[in-house]
């Protein structure tokens, strides 16, 4: 029963907060956006999220050939497919990273440059998102009147950027300090391996590019599910209040973000002073379509031959392997 509490509290999470952010909406306006359903702008929105995929296996190569794993981009490409599989379907995204750095690892990259290398992807694609929530905060704040819902968003952007820096800090400090136990020294390693990462323009510069282009990528895709149910939200507005909902969303406490994503950006659009069923619909339609690309990534999996038995569980990739 212990093994399963976690997800248990995470699906109680999801459910409630969707159960809540329902009740805050008006179904009559979302029956109407509903009955103006576009299929060729989610057909444009799923495209979008496919390339995405891709793209972030761009980057993980990069990445990956920093912590010494020198892998094909099709392979990686491969592997980065059925992980966002294992994203949608798994409590959380952390289950999506450990199937990443199993695969990987099966690929004779190693167990601990594999881990090295997918967290150093994650902390990238975070920090990338908090500098766009950071560099819009001018317009955001604008948008925004609400004192309690600004000081959050500014907490949210610093404090992830501080976050990475903290992690970056790690790295120059000296060894015997974290040597001692498992846990620390490997944080230290990572935290080194970005450092040489930094210290790589080419290779950084490529990491940066994909990320500003996956998270610009992911408010076009939100701004096509807009489109598909003719709601009156302009570009600009999603491009403002969708990363902050999304860095928020990254907190583990719900099944592949539901619920957090829905009510986060349910309480956004109402300080921003749009429509809450608006804020709702969004949220829903892009969980919708990433959850269907999702499934392509199943289909790759089936494809792969690698049985479910013999994936490890959500932590066990991270262990200390030889």
């Amino acid at each position: 029963m212990r093994r399963y509490l976690p997800l248990l509290l995470k699906a109680a999470v999801s459910i409630l907060l969707l159960y809540l952010s329902l009740r805050s909406v008006h179904m009559e306006t979302v029956a109407a956006r509903l009955s103006q359903f576009d299929p060729l702008w989610i057909g444009v929105a799923l495209a979008l999220l496919t390339l995405q995929v891709a793209l972030l296996a761009v980057r993980w190569r990069e990445i990956a050939a920093v912590s010494g794993i020198h892998i094909g981009l099709l392979p990686i490409s491969h592997i980065a497919f059925i992980a966002n599989f294992f994203n949608q379907v798994l409590p959380s995204s952390v289950g999506g990273d450990a199937a990443r750095v199993w695969l990987l690892a099966r690929k004779g990259g190693g167990w601990a440059s594999a881990t090295y290398s997918v967290l150093i992807d994650r902390i990238a694609g975070v920090l990338m998102l908090a500098l766009i929530v950071i560099a819009c905060l001018p317009w955001t704040l604008a948008l925004i009147h609400d004192v309690l819902a600004r000081a959050v968003l500014v907490l949210i952007g610093v404090g992830a950027v501080g976050g990475a820096l903290v992690f970056l800090g790690i790295g120059m400090l000296p060894r015997r300090w974290f040597d001692r136990f498992m846990l620390t020294r490997h944080l230290a390693e990572t935290s080194r391996a970005a450092w040489r990462l930094c210290h790589m323009p080419g290779a950084a510069l490529i990491v940066a590019a994909c990320s500003i282009t996956i998270h610009v990528m992911t408010v076009t895709v939100a701004w096509c599910c807009m489109k598909a149910v003719a709601a009156p939200v302009g570009f600009a507005p999603i491009l403002f209040l969708l990363p902050p909902v999304l860095l928020v969303a990254t907190v583990p406490i719900s099944i592949a973000g539901w619920g957090v994503r829905e009510s986060s950006m349910v309480m956004a659009f109402a300080s921003a002073g749009l429509s809450q069923s608006d804020g709702l619909m969004l949220s829903i339609l892009f969980g919708a379509t990433s959850f269907a690309v999702g499934a392509l990534g199943g289909l790759v999996w089936i494809a792969s031959g690698v049985k479910i038995g013999s994936l490890p569980r959500t932590g066990e990739a991270f262990a200390d392997k030889p």
